[in-house]
Protein backbone atom coordinates (compact mmCIF):
# COMPACT_ATOMS: atom_id res chain seq x y z
CA UNK A 1 0.00 0.00 0.00
CA UNK A 2 1.38 3.45 -0.92
CA UNK A 3 2.34 5.89 1.81
CA UNK A 4 -0.35 8.37 0.73
CA UNK A 5 -3.02 5.70 0.99
CA UNK A 6 -1.78 4.70 4.45
CA UNK A 7 -1.98 8.32 5.66
CA UNK A 8 -5.53 8.67 4.31
CA UNK A 9 -6.48 5.37 5.93
CA UNK A 10 -5.15 6.58 9.30
CA UNK A 11 -7.17 9.80 8.92
CA UNK A 12 -10.31 7.76 8.26
CA UNK A 13 -9.55 5.58 11.29
CA UNK A 14 -9.24 8.66 13.51
CA UNK A 15 -12.53 9.95 12.18
CA UNK A 16 -14.27 6.62 12.80
CA UNK A 17 -12.90 6.53 16.33
CA UNK A 18 -14.24 10.00 17.06
CA UNK A 19 -17.78 9.34 15.84
CA UNK A 20 -17.93 6.01 17.66
CA UNK A 21 -16.85 7.76 20.85
CA UNK A 22 -19.69 10.25 20.35
CA UNK A 23 -22.06 7.33 19.80
CA UNK A 24 -20.95 5.66 23.04
CA UNK A 25 -21.36 8.91 24.99
CA UNK A 26 -24.86 9.32 23.55
CA UNK A 27 -25.64 5.73 24.55
CA UNK A 28 -25.08 6.76 28.18
CA UNK A 29 -27.67 9.54 27.74
CA UNK A 30 -30.34 7.33 26.09
CA UNK A 31 -32.75 6.00 28.71
CA UNK A 32 -36.06 5.60 26.86
CA UNK A 33 -37.71 5.67 23.45
CA UNK A 34 -38.15 9.45 23.48
CA UNK A 35 -34.40 9.82 23.94
CA UNK A 36 -33.67 7.23 21.22
CA UNK A 37 -36.05 8.76 18.65
CA UNK A 38 -35.96 12.52 19.40
CA UNK A 39 -33.13 13.03 21.90
CA UNK A 40 -35.59 14.05 24.60
CA UNK A 41 -36.58 17.15 22.55
CA UNK A 42 -33.57 19.08 23.84
CA UNK A 43 -31.51 20.02 20.76
CA UNK A 44 -30.01 23.51 20.77
CA UNK A 45 -30.49 25.89 17.81
CA UNK A 46 -27.04 25.21 16.39
CA UNK A 47 -27.26 21.45 16.76
CA UNK A 48 -30.74 21.30 15.22
CA UNK A 49 -29.70 23.53 12.30
CA UNK A 50 -26.45 21.74 11.44
CA UNK A 51 -28.00 18.32 12.04
CA UNK A 52 -30.89 19.13 9.69
CA UNK A 53 -28.49 20.41 7.02
CA UNK A 54 -26.02 17.55 7.28
CA UNK A 55 -28.72 14.87 7.34
CA UNK A 56 -30.37 16.57 4.35
CA UNK A 57 -27.44 16.83 1.98
CA UNK A 58 -25.84 13.35 2.12
CA UNK A 59 -23.09 12.07 -0.18
CA UNK A 60 -24.75 13.60 -3.22
CA UNK A 61 -23.57 17.06 -2.05
CA UNK A 62 -19.92 16.10 -2.55
CA UNK A 63 -20.42 13.56 -5.33
CA UNK A 64 -23.72 14.00 -7.19
CA UNK A 65 -24.00 17.81 -7.34
CA UNK A 66 -20.32 18.46 -8.24
CA UNK A 67 -20.69 15.75 -10.91
CA UNK A 68 -23.78 17.52 -12.28
CA UNK A 69 -21.98 20.89 -12.30
CA UNK A 70 -18.95 19.29 -13.97
CA UNK A 71 -21.07 18.10 -16.90
CA UNK A 72 -23.76 20.82 -17.12
CA UNK A 73 -22.13 23.95 -15.66
CA UNK A 74 -24.27 26.76 -14.23
CA UNK A 75 -27.41 24.85 -15.24
CA UNK A 76 -26.93 23.06 -11.93
CA UNK A 77 -27.78 26.34 -10.18
CA UNK A 78 -31.45 25.73 -10.97
CA UNK A 79 -31.27 22.70 -8.68
CA UNK A 80 -29.11 24.44 -6.06
CA UNK A 81 -31.36 27.52 -6.04
CA UNK A 82 -34.48 25.39 -5.62
CA UNK A 83 -32.87 23.60 -2.66
CA UNK A 84 -31.81 26.84 -0.99
CA UNK A 85 -35.30 28.34 -1.34
CA UNK A 86 -36.85 25.10 -0.13
CA UNK A 87 -34.62 25.06 2.95
CA UNK A 88 -35.60 28.59 3.90
CA UNK A 89 -39.32 28.02 3.38
CA UNK A 90 -39.23 24.73 5.26
CA UNK A 91 -37.73 26.35 8.36
CA UNK A 92 -39.95 29.43 7.99
CA UNK A 93 -43.30 27.69 7.46
CA UNK A 94 -43.06 24.33 9.22
CA UNK A 95 -40.48 24.34 12.02
CA UNK A 96 -42.34 26.29 14.71
CA UNK A 97 -45.73 24.77 14.05
CA UNK A 98 -44.50 21.20 13.82
CA UNK A 99 -42.56 21.60 17.09
CA UNK A 100 -45.68 22.90 18.84
CA UNK A 101 -48.23 20.64 17.15
CA UNK A 102 -46.28 17.40 17.57
CA UNK A 103 -46.11 18.02 21.31
CA UNK A 104 -49.71 19.21 21.58
CA UNK A 105 -51.02 16.13 19.77
CA UNK A 106 -50.01 13.49 22.30
CA UNK A 107 -46.26 14.28 22.33
CA UNK A 108 -45.93 12.47 18.98
CA UNK A 109 -42.44 11.08 18.41
CA UNK A 110 -42.72 10.13 14.72
CA UNK A 111 -44.37 11.71 11.70
CA UNK A 112 -46.92 8.85 11.32
CA UNK A 113 -47.80 9.17 15.02
CA UNK A 114 -48.34 12.92 14.64
CA UNK A 115 -50.62 12.42 11.64
CA UNK A 116 -52.54 9.68 13.46
CA UNK A 117 -53.08 11.89 16.52
CA UNK A 118 -53.85 14.98 14.45
CA UNK A 119 -56.61 13.25 12.47
CA UNK A 120 -57.98 10.76 15.02
CA UNK A 121 -56.75 7.64 13.22
CA UNK A 122 -58.56 5.10 15.38
CA UNK A 123 -58.30 2.29 12.83
CA UNK A 124 -54.54 2.75 12.38
CA UNK A 125 -54.64 2.87 8.57
CA UNK A 126 -53.17 6.36 8.26
CA UNK A 127 -50.31 5.49 10.61
CA UNK A 128 -49.55 2.17 8.93
CA UNK A 129 -49.60 3.57 5.37
CA UNK A 130 -47.40 6.50 6.41
CA UNK A 131 -44.90 4.11 7.98
CA UNK A 132 -44.95 1.91 4.86
CA UNK A 133 -43.97 4.78 2.55
CA UNK A 134 -41.28 5.91 5.00
CA UNK A 135 -39.74 2.45 5.02
CA UNK A 136 -40.01 2.11 1.22
CA UNK A 137 -38.41 5.39 0.25
CA UNK A 138 -35.81 5.35 3.01
CA UNK A 139 -34.53 2.00 1.79
CA UNK A 140 -33.90 3.69 -1.57
CA UNK A 141 -32.43 6.79 0.08
CA UNK A 142 -30.13 4.85 2.41
CA UNK A 143 -29.05 2.74 -0.57
CA UNK A 144 -27.87 5.96 -2.25
CA UNK A 145 -25.65 6.72 0.73
CA UNK A 146 -24.11 3.29 0.65
CA UNK A 147 -23.48 3.62 -3.10
CA UNK A 148 -21.64 6.88 -2.36
CA UNK A 149 -19.65 5.15 0.37
CA UNK A 150 -18.76 2.36 -2.02
CA UNK A 151 -17.47 4.83 -4.61
CA UNK A 152 -15.36 6.54 -1.96
CA UNK A 153 -13.70 3.40 -0.62
CA UNK A 154 -13.31 1.96 -4.11
CA UNK A 155 -11.58 5.12 -5.40
CA UNK A 156 -9.33 5.71 -2.41
CA UNK A 157 -8.38 2.19 -1.34
CA UNK A 158 -9.08 0.17 -4.48
CA UNK A 159 -11.51 -2.08 -2.63
CA UNK A 160 -13.89 -4.30 -4.62
CA UNK A 161 -17.39 -2.84 -4.77
CA UNK A 162 -18.82 -5.40 -2.31
CA UNK A 163 -16.25 -4.64 0.39
CA UNK A 164 -16.36 -0.92 -0.28
CA UNK A 165 -20.13 -0.73 0.30
CA UNK A 166 -19.86 -3.01 3.34
CA UNK A 167 -17.23 -0.75 4.94
CA UNK A 168 -19.44 2.31 4.65
CA UNK A 169 -22.52 0.46 5.92
CA UNK A 170 -20.72 -0.93 8.97
CA UNK A 171 -19.52 2.48 10.12
CA UNK A 172 -23.00 4.02 10.02
CA UNK A 173 -24.63 0.99 11.58
CA UNK A 174 -22.43 0.91 14.68
CA UNK A 175 -23.00 4.34 16.17
CA UNK A 176 -26.62 4.72 14.98
CA UNK A 177 -27.76 1.48 16.61
CA UNK A 178 -25.87 2.28 19.80
CA UNK A 179 -26.42 5.99 20.34
CA UNK A 180 -29.76 6.74 18.68
CA UNK A 181 -30.90 10.29 17.93
CA UNK A 182 -28.40 12.06 20.17
CA UNK A 183 -25.48 10.25 18.55
CA UNK A 184 -26.88 11.07 15.10
CA UNK A 185 -27.41 14.75 15.92
CA UNK A 186 -24.09 15.33 17.67
CA UNK A 187 -22.10 13.60 14.94
CA UNK A 188 -24.07 15.62 12.38
CA UNK A 189 -22.62 18.83 13.84
CA UNK A 190 -19.09 17.54 13.38
CA UNK A 191 -19.92 16.19 9.92
CA UNK A 192 -21.69 19.37 8.82
CA UNK A 193 -18.72 21.55 9.74
CA UNK A 194 -16.34 19.15 8.00
CA UNK A 195 -18.45 19.13 4.83
CA UNK A 196 -18.58 22.93 4.71
CA UNK A 197 -14.82 23.25 5.26
CA UNK A 198 -14.04 20.78 2.47
CA UNK A 199 -16.42 22.42 0.00
CA UNK A 200 -14.76 25.78 0.63
CA UNK A 201 -11.17 24.49 0.61
CA UNK A 202 -11.30 22.50 -2.65
CA UNK A 203 -12.54 25.26 -5.00
CA UNK A 204 -10.35 27.87 -3.24
CA UNK A 205 -7.28 25.71 -3.86
CA UNK A 206 -8.34 24.82 -7.41
CA UNK A 207 -9.13 28.35 -8.57
CA UNK A 208 -6.19 29.72 -6.58
CA UNK A 209 -3.85 27.56 -8.64
CA UNK A 210 -5.38 29.14 -11.76
CA UNK A 211 -4.86 32.74 -10.63
CA UNK A 212 -8.13 33.38 -8.81
CA UNK A 213 -11.85 32.76 -9.21
CA UNK A 214 -12.51 35.27 -12.00
CA UNK A 215 -9.62 34.16 -14.15
CA UNK A 216 -10.36 30.51 -13.42
CA UNK A 217 -14.01 30.85 -14.48
CA UNK A 218 -12.89 32.64 -17.65
CA UNK A 219 -10.64 29.69 -18.48
CA UNK A 220 -13.48 27.24 -17.80
CA UNK A 221 -15.70 29.22 -20.17
CA UNK A 222 -12.98 29.01 -22.82
CA UNK A 223 -13.05 25.20 -22.53
CA UNK A 224 -16.82 25.07 -23.11
CA UNK A 225 -18.89 28.29 -23.30
CA UNK A 226 -22.09 26.27 -22.95
CA UNK A 227 -21.21 25.57 -19.31
CA UNK A 228 -22.11 29.20 -18.55
CA UNK A 229 -25.46 29.17 -20.33
CA UNK A 230 -28.25 28.58 -17.75
CA UNK A 231 -30.82 27.73 -20.43
CA UNK A 232 -28.81 25.17 -22.38
CA UNK A 233 -27.00 21.92 -21.74
CA UNK A 234 -23.24 21.40 -22.06
CA UNK A 235 -23.80 20.30 -25.67
CA UNK A 236 -25.67 23.49 -26.51
CA UNK A 237 -29.14 21.89 -26.56
CA UNK A 238 -31.90 24.05 -25.06
CA UNK A 239 -32.82 23.14 -21.49
CA UNK A 240 -36.48 24.03 -21.94
CA UNK A 241 -39.27 24.56 -19.44
CA UNK A 242 -39.45 20.87 -18.52
CA UNK A 243 -35.77 20.82 -17.60
CA UNK A 244 -35.94 24.02 -15.56
CA UNK A 245 -39.05 22.92 -13.64
CA UNK A 246 -37.51 19.50 -13.00
CA UNK A 247 -34.39 21.01 -11.43
CA UNK A 248 -36.07 23.81 -9.46
CA UNK A 249 -38.83 21.48 -8.21
CA UNK A 250 -36.32 19.73 -5.93
CA UNK A 251 -37.04 22.50 -3.41
CA UNK A 252 -40.59 21.21 -2.93
CA UNK A 253 -39.20 18.01 -1.49
CA UNK A 254 -38.15 19.60 1.79
CA UNK A 255 -41.66 19.77 3.19
CA UNK A 256 -41.98 15.98 3.31
CA UNK A 257 -38.55 14.69 4.42
CA UNK A 258 -39.09 12.83 7.74
CA UNK A 259 -35.41 12.95 8.75
CA UNK A 260 -35.40 16.77 8.44
CA UNK A 261 -38.82 17.22 10.04
CA UNK A 262 -37.60 15.18 13.03
CA UNK A 263 -35.13 18.01 13.81
CA UNK A 264 -38.03 20.44 14.01
CA UNK A 265 -39.76 18.14 16.50
CA UNK A 266 -36.57 17.71 18.55
CA UNK A 267 -35.49 21.34 18.92
CA UNK A 268 -35.60 22.54 22.52
CA UNK A 269 -38.32 25.17 22.06
CA UNK A 270 -40.28 27.19 19.53
CA UNK A 271 -38.24 30.27 20.43
CA UNK A 272 -35.03 28.54 19.33
CA UNK A 273 -36.27 28.12 15.75
CA UNK A 274 -35.46 31.60 14.38
CA UNK A 275 -31.77 31.32 15.25
CA UNK A 276 -31.65 27.77 13.93
CA UNK A 277 -33.18 28.91 10.62
CA UNK A 278 -30.47 31.53 10.09
CA UNK A 279 -27.72 29.01 10.80
CA UNK A 280 -29.28 26.34 8.58
CA UNK A 281 -29.87 28.59 5.56
CA UNK A 282 -26.34 30.04 5.81
CA UNK A 283 -24.82 26.55 5.93
CA UNK A 284 -26.84 25.39 2.92
CA UNK A 285 -25.91 28.48 0.89
CA UNK A 286 -22.18 27.97 1.55
CA UNK A 287 -22.17 24.23 0.81
CA UNK A 288 -24.31 24.38 -2.34
CA UNK A 289 -22.17 27.18 -3.77
CA UNK A 290 -19.03 25.23 -2.92
CA UNK A 291 -20.35 22.06 -4.56
CA UNK A 292 -21.12 23.85 -7.84
CA UNK A 293 -17.68 25.51 -7.83
CA UNK A 294 -16.04 22.13 -7.22
CA UNK A 295 -17.66 20.81 -10.39
CA UNK A 296 -16.59 23.83 -12.45
CA UNK A 297 -13.04 23.71 -11.07
CA UNK A 298 -12.83 20.08 -12.18
CA UNK A 299 -13.23 21.27 -15.78
CA UNK A 300 -10.34 23.67 -15.18
CA UNK A 301 -7.88 21.46 -13.28
CA UNK A 302 -8.31 17.88 -14.49
CA UNK A 303 -6.25 17.21 -17.58
CA UNK A 304 -8.11 14.02 -18.51
CA UNK A 305 -11.87 14.59 -18.75
CA UNK A 306 -14.02 12.32 -16.61
CA UNK A 307 -16.44 9.97 -18.32
CA UNK A 308 -20.18 10.05 -17.64
CA UNK A 309 -19.78 7.00 -15.39
CA UNK A 310 -17.05 8.69 -13.33
CA UNK A 311 -18.30 12.28 -13.19
CA UNK A 312 -19.45 11.85 -9.57
CA UNK A 313 -15.80 11.29 -8.58
CA UNK A 314 -14.72 14.84 -9.53
CA UNK A 315 -14.39 15.91 -5.87
CA UNK A 316 -12.27 12.84 -5.08
CA UNK A 317 -10.01 13.42 -8.08
CA UNK A 318 -9.44 17.08 -7.17
CA UNK A 319 -8.65 16.28 -3.54
CA UNK A 320 -6.07 13.67 -4.51
CA UNK A 321 -4.49 16.05 -7.02
CA UNK A 322 -4.41 19.27 -4.98
CA UNK A 323 -3.69 18.36 -1.36
CA UNK A 324 -1.09 16.75 0.87
CA UNK A 325 -2.25 13.27 1.98
CA UNK A 326 -3.13 14.46 5.50
CA UNK A 327 -5.38 17.27 4.20
CA UNK A 328 -6.67 14.96 1.46
CA UNK A 329 -7.64 12.45 4.12
CA UNK A 330 -9.60 15.12 6.00
CA UNK A 331 -11.36 16.29 2.82
CA UNK A 332 -12.21 12.74 1.79
CA UNK A 333 -13.48 12.13 5.31
CA UNK A 334 -15.96 14.91 4.52
CA UNK A 335 -17.53 12.62 1.91
CA UNK A 336 -17.76 9.95 4.54
CA UNK A 337 -19.29 12.53 6.88
CA UNK A 338 -21.90 13.49 4.29
CA UNK A 339 -22.80 9.86 3.71
CA UNK A 340 -22.96 8.96 7.38
CA UNK A 341 -24.83 12.11 8.45
CA UNK A 342 -27.74 11.25 6.16
CA UNK A 343 -27.71 7.47 6.27
CA UNK A 344 -27.75 7.45 10.07
CA UNK A 345 -30.77 9.78 10.16
CA UNK A 346 -32.60 7.71 7.57
CA UNK A 347 -31.95 4.47 9.41
CA UNK A 348 -33.07 6.02 12.68
CA UNK A 349 -36.32 7.45 11.27
CA UNK A 350 -37.06 4.13 9.54
CA UNK A 351 -36.33 2.28 12.77
CA UNK A 352 -38.60 4.69 14.65
CA UNK A 353 -41.42 4.16 12.16
CA UNK A 354 -41.11 0.39 12.50
CA UNK A 355 -40.85 0.42 16.30
CA UNK A 356 -43.52 3.01 17.07
CA UNK A 357 -45.90 2.67 14.17
CA UNK A 358 -45.80 -1.07 13.52
CA UNK A 359 -44.38 -2.96 16.48
CA UNK A 360 -45.95 -1.09 19.41
CA UNK A 361 -49.13 -0.03 17.64
CA UNK A 362 -50.01 -3.29 15.90
CA UNK A 363 -48.08 -6.05 17.69
CA UNK A 364 -47.10 -5.21 21.28
CA UNK A 365 -49.14 -2.46 22.93
CA UNK A 366 -47.70 -3.42 26.32
CA UNK A 367 -44.03 -3.26 25.28
CA UNK A 368 -41.85 -1.44 27.81
CA UNK A 369 -39.16 1.21 27.18
CA UNK A 370 -36.22 -1.21 27.19
CA UNK A 371 -37.94 -3.61 24.82
CA UNK A 372 -38.80 -0.80 22.40
CA UNK A 373 -35.25 0.56 22.37
CA UNK A 374 -33.95 -2.97 21.73
CA UNK A 375 -36.42 -3.44 18.87
CA UNK A 376 -35.38 -0.05 17.47
CA UNK A 377 -31.73 -1.04 17.46
CA UNK A 378 -32.55 -4.37 15.83
CA UNK A 379 -34.57 -2.59 13.14
CA UNK A 380 -31.53 -0.42 12.33
CA UNK A 381 -29.50 -3.56 11.66
CA UNK A 382 -32.17 -5.15 9.43
CA UNK A 383 -32.86 -1.97 7.45
CA UNK A 384 -29.15 -1.34 6.92
CA UNK A 385 -28.76 -4.88 5.60
CA UNK A 386 -31.59 -4.39 3.09
CA UNK A 387 -30.16 -1.06 1.92
CA UNK A 388 -26.76 -2.75 1.56
CA UNK A 389 -28.22 -5.34 -0.83
CA UNK A 390 -29.87 -2.57 -2.86
CA UNK A 391 -26.59 -0.66 -3.12
CA UNK A 392 -24.71 -3.55 -4.73
CA UNK A 393 -26.01 -2.68 -8.23
CA UNK A 394 -22.86 -1.27 -9.91
CA UNK A 395 -24.84 0.75 -12.47
CA UNK A 396 -26.63 2.84 -9.85
CA UNK A 397 -25.75 6.55 -9.52
CA UNK A 398 -26.03 8.49 -6.28
CA UNK A 399 -28.07 11.34 -7.75
CA UNK A 400 -30.62 9.02 -9.38
CA UNK A 401 -31.36 7.18 -6.13
CA UNK A 402 -31.51 10.39 -4.11
CA UNK A 403 -33.83 11.98 -6.67
CA UNK A 404 -36.26 9.06 -6.56
CA UNK A 405 -36.45 8.90 -2.76
CA UNK A 406 -36.55 12.70 -2.43
CA UNK A 407 -39.51 12.86 -4.81
CA UNK A 408 -41.29 10.04 -2.99
CA UNK A 409 -41.11 11.77 0.38
CA UNK A 410 -41.81 15.22 -0.98
CA UNK A 411 -44.95 14.14 -2.85
CA UNK A 412 -46.31 11.68 -0.28
CA UNK A 413 -45.80 13.80 2.84
CA UNK A 414 -45.08 17.41 1.82
CA UNK A 415 -48.66 18.52 1.06
CA UNK A 416 -50.01 16.49 3.99
CA UNK A 417 -47.65 18.09 6.50
CA UNK A 418 -48.19 21.64 5.19
CA UNK A 419 -51.98 21.42 5.23
CA UNK A 420 -52.09 19.53 8.55
CA UNK A 421 -50.37 22.53 10.15
CA UNK A 422 -52.31 25.29 8.38
CA UNK A 423 -55.73 24.01 7.26
CA UNK A 424 -58.13 23.15 10.10
CA UNK A 425 -60.69 21.59 7.72
CA UNK A 426 -58.35 18.83 6.57
CA UNK A 427 -59.54 15.33 7.53
CA UNK A 428 -58.12 11.84 8.00
CA UNK A 429 -59.47 10.67 4.64
CA UNK A 430 -57.90 13.72 3.01
CA UNK A 431 -54.53 12.86 4.57
CA UNK A 432 -54.82 9.25 3.38
CA UNK A 433 -55.75 10.40 -0.13
CA UNK A 434 -52.78 12.78 -0.23
CA UNK A 435 -50.18 10.23 0.92
CA UNK A 436 -51.42 7.51 -1.43
CA UNK A 437 -51.81 9.84 -4.42
CA UNK A 438 -48.40 11.46 -3.96
CA UNK A 439 -46.51 8.24 -3.31
CA UNK A 440 -48.14 6.23 -6.09
CA UNK A 441 -47.77 9.08 -8.60
CA UNK A 442 -44.00 9.17 -8.01
CA UNK A 443 -43.65 5.42 -8.41
CA UNK A 444 -45.72 5.33 -11.62
CA UNK A 445 -44.37 8.57 -13.15
CA UNK A 446 -40.81 7.32 -12.65
CA UNK A 447 -41.48 4.45 -15.07
CA UNK A 448 -42.80 6.69 -17.88
CA UNK A 449 -40.72 8.65 -20.40
CA UNK A 450 -41.26 11.21 -23.13
CA UNK A 451 -42.96 14.60 -23.31
CA UNK A 452 -44.72 15.60 -20.11
CA UNK A 453 -43.40 12.50 -18.33
CA UNK A 454 -39.86 13.88 -18.50
CA UNK A 455 -40.78 16.34 -15.74
CA UNK A 456 -39.25 15.36 -12.40
CA UNK A 457 -41.83 13.13 -10.73
CA UNK A 458 -41.87 15.23 -7.56
CA UNK A 459 -43.75 18.10 -9.22
CA UNK A 460 -46.79 16.17 -10.53
CA UNK A 461 -46.83 14.02 -7.38
CA UNK A 462 -46.87 17.10 -5.15
CA UNK A 463 -49.60 18.88 -7.11
CA UNK A 464 -51.83 15.80 -7.40
CA UNK A 465 -51.40 15.11 -3.68
CA UNK A 466 -52.52 18.67 -2.88
CA UNK A 467 -55.56 18.26 -5.08
CA UNK A 468 -56.46 14.89 -3.54
CA UNK A 469 -56.27 16.30 0.00
CA UNK A 470 -58.35 19.33 -0.88
CA UNK A 471 -61.10 17.50 -2.75
CA UNK A 472 -61.37 14.58 -0.30
CA UNK A 473 -61.37 16.77 2.82
CA UNK A 474 -64.05 19.11 1.49
CA UNK A 475 -66.30 16.15 0.69
CA UNK A 476 -65.70 14.48 4.08
CA UNK A 477 -68.15 15.87 6.67
CA UNK A 478 -67.79 13.18 9.35
CA UNK A 479 -64.76 14.51 11.24
CA UNK A 480 -64.52 18.14 10.27
CA UNK A 481 -66.01 19.85 13.37
CA UNK A 482 -64.05 17.75 15.86
CA UNK A 483 -60.77 18.14 13.99
CA UNK A 484 -61.23 21.88 13.60
CA UNK A 485 -61.72 22.29 17.35
CA UNK A 486 -58.60 20.26 18.09
CA UNK A 487 -56.59 22.29 15.57
CA UNK A 488 -57.56 25.59 17.21
CA UNK A 489 -56.70 24.22 20.64
CA UNK A 490 -53.23 23.17 19.41
CA UNK A 491 -52.58 26.69 18.13
CA UNK A 492 -53.11 28.19 21.59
Amino acid sequence: MELNTVIIALTFLAYFTLVLAIGWYAFQRTANLTDFILGGRRLSSGTAALSAGASDMSGWLLLGLPGLAYTTGVRSLWLAGGLLLGTWLNWLLLAKRLRAFSEAYGNALTLPEFLANRFGDDGGWLRAISAFFILLFFLIYTGSGLVAGGKLFESVFGLPSLWAVAAGASAVLLYTAVGGFLAVSWTDVLQGLLMAAALVAVPVMAFGSAGGLELGLTRVEAVNPNLFEPFTGADGAALGLVGILSLAAWGLGYFGQPHILARFQAISSVTAVDRARRIAVSWVAVTLTGAVLVGLSGVLVLDTPLTADNREKVFIELVNLLFHPVIAGICLAAILAAIMSTADSQLLVSSSAFTEDFYRTLLRHEAGPRELVAVGRGAVVVLASLAFLMALNPETTVLDLVGYAWAGFGAAFGPVVILSLYWPRMTRRGALAGILTGGITVVVWKQLVGGLFDIYELLPGFLLSLAAIWITSLSDHTQRAKLTAGFRQALQ
